[in-house]
């Protein structure tokens, strides 16, 4: 018999030991006895109705997390997606909330859970009713429902992120393509659209080796067609920057912000930095014009010091641009340039294997810095802008 205070256990007597599961029971109802007469304290009632005699103590056979599991259900019903009515499916589901992994594990999964796990097979049959009655659709019809009566839809984010496999050779989905972790094995290119809280709406998954940039039409027009959405703004990253996906979202009738590369800042800002130079205040806003194609803008607009104030009519070979300078900002990006400089560096001095790096130029049969490059970099370091 022990006592616990401030996380420190004190034996207050030793009772004995016990070598069957008898004497066992005996000791531990002896305990209980002495632990009553001293304290009152009084045990929880946990008869079920069955007769079992004091000394045989019931064990606990299993738990379950029904909290967690009740948690996610509501979760669930009230997003609406209980209309797919099939519980293999909400187990995966379930099981891929709490910790993702292969269709066979997530059993583990479940059973540690203490779920009624269904059948292996069962789960194997739930995946071929996923595609047969079109749960996606249904999930997306939910979720646009749930987005339209909270946060509006209005603004939709969309970003894409590879997922790959490990699988010895390529099939018509998984193919080995471009990774930022540089791997090589066979991975899908996955896009999401999101609202402005990240809540989800529309999800697609693409072949490994395609662009990026080709990825976002199809899951907007997806959205658009499935839901008839007829103005809405797509927010994105600058990997989504190509005039033909701007193009496209222009021709659908909806408008876009999208994050502009800095390599383009020297055109847009060219008139800013005409007029006042490369020395700039901490928060700097700068509106003004950025070709819709790769063609210059007139050279003539900076012989003024105002920006032109963008409009369809007046500019239709040119979009609206938005930068902003920041001193943090550019802090942090010198940073990362003089990061950039020191591996190009030793990639030059042959201390490191020849990667493909930024600032190493090809001089015949050598390598050297591109200083222009870098000082360029440098100037343009704390500037950001948007495409819309």
């Amino acid at each position: 018999m022990v006592t616990k205070r401030h996380g420190k256990l004190t034996v207050i007597e030793h009772l004995g030991s016990a070598h069957t599961p008898a004497q066992l029971a005996a000791l531990e109802e002896a305990g209980r006895e002495k632990i009553n007469e001293s304290t009152g304290q009084l045990p929880l009632d946990l008869d079920t109705g069955s007769k079992v005699s004091t000394a045989s103590r019931r064990r606990v056979r299993g738990s379950a997390s029904r909290l967690l599991i009740d948690t996610i259900r509501t979760a669930y019903d009230r997003l609406g997606f209980h209309v797919v009515d099939d519980e293999a499916f909400f187990q995966l589901v379930l099981a891929r909330i709490v910790e993702p992994t292969s269709k066979s594990d997530s059993i583990r999964v479940l059973d540690e859970l203490g779920a009624d796990t269904k059948h292996r097979s069962t789960f194997t049959r739930c995946l071929q009713r996923v595609n047969a009655d079109a749960y996606r659709e249904t999930i997306a019809e939910k979720c646009f429902d749930y987005s339209v009566a909270t946060t509006g839809i209005s603004l939709i984010l969309y970003d894409v992120t590879t997922l790959y496999f490990e699988a010895e050779k390529e099939d018509e989905l998984r193919k080995v393509g471009y990774s930022k972790e540089r791997r090589v094995d066979p991975q899908i290119v996955v896009g999401l659209l999101v609202d402005r809280t990240g809540f989800p709406l529309e999800i697609g998954c693409f072949e490994g080796n395609k662009a990026e940039t080709f990825t976002m039409i199809p899951i907007v027009k997806g959205f658009q067609d499935r839901h008839g959405v007829t103005d809405m703004v797509i927010v994105a990253d600058a990997g989504m920057l190509s005039a033909a996906n701007l193009k496209a979202i222009d021709d659908a009738g909806l408008r876009f912000i999208v994050g502009s590369r800095q390599t383009k800042a020297p055109n847009d800002l060219a008139t800013f930095f005409t007029w006042n130079g490369t020395n700039t205040d901490d928060g700097q806003f700068v509106d003004t014009l950025t070709p819709r194609a790769t063609v210059a803008l007139n050279k003539n607009r900076t012989l003024t010091r105002a920006e032109p104030v963008w409009s369809p009519e007046d500019h239709p070979h040119a979009w609206r641009a938005v930068w902003q300078y920041r001193r943090k900002r550019a802090v942090r990006d010198r940073e990362t340039l003089n990061l950039q400089r020191n591996r190009a560096m030793r990639i030059i001095d042959g201390e490191s294997k020849p990667k493909a790096a930024r600032f190493v130029k090809a001089k015949g049969s050598t390598k050297v810095f591109d200083e222009a490059g870098y000082d360029k970099a440098v100037g343009l370091a704390g500037w950001k802008g948007y495409v819309t």
